[in-house]
């Protein structure tokens, strides 16, 4: 097997000028996102960082389901254990990498839950398993084996063959961003990266060393 230590990309794919940035960093968002779709059906992947109340932190991988000016979205259980460090701490990080454009994206923000409509609008968009499976889980809850999960979801489908309400403990949050840095892969390790910062209103706009 080959050693990690001699693994080496030399990003060249692409570069990111002053010209190529807009006003809102949204905008360049939602263009890198349309673009990484294109490579990937996983292009929405994203890690959500989050701390606890002894501030340690844990990440995990997650999937945007939303990008506006008002924040990025995502949907979860309210039980898990992101959302029991949400409660204790509702600022957190994000990470989208889209290897195939040597690109990625950071976003630091605050977190809060969507309202109860979006969550109903969205959960009622999911095919009938996935909403199936939001009641079946306890989510980062120790269980006994796959088969209490298994057992579970046939109790389920026979309790609601049809239609299936969203779970009191399921839902959406949105992140509001602070910060967004775009990084760009260039020749030599000497990348591009730009980070917006928001400003009241406005978003300032500073490149930064790689």
């Amino acid at each position: 097997m080959k050693s990690i230590k001699d693994l080496r990309t030399d990003y060249q794919k692409s570069e990111l000028n002053v010209n190529d940035l807009t006003e809102e960093p949204i905008t360049l968002f939602q263009q890198w996102l349309s673009q990484a779709i294109t490579y990937s059906n996983d292009a929405n992947a994203f890690v959500l960082s989050t701390v606890n109340s002894n501030g340690v932190p844990s990440s995990r991988v997650l999937l945007l389901r939303d990008a506006t000016e008002k924040g990025f979205s995502f949907f979860t259980n309210y039980s898990s254990r992101k959302s029991q460090e949400i409660e204790v701490n509702p600022n957190v990080c994000m990470n989208f990498f889209w290897p195939e454009m040597e690109r990625q994206v950071r976003i630091n923000g605050s977190i809060s839950r969507l309202s109860e409509q979006e969550s109903d609008d969205y959960f009622n968009s999911r095919p009938y398993e996935s909403r199936i499976g939001a009641w079946c889980s306890p989510q980062s809850q120790v269980i006994k084996s796959r088969e209490v999960l298994v057992n579970k979801i046939q109790e389920l489908k026979k309790k609601y063959p049809n239609e299936v309400p969203r779970p009191e403990n399921w839902g959406g949050y949105t992140i509001v961003p602070n910060e967004i840095e775009f990084w760009q892969g260039r020749a030599s390790r000497l990348h591009d990266r730009f980070l917006y910062n928001k400003e009241g209103e406005n978003w300032t706009i500073n490149r930064l060393a790689p």
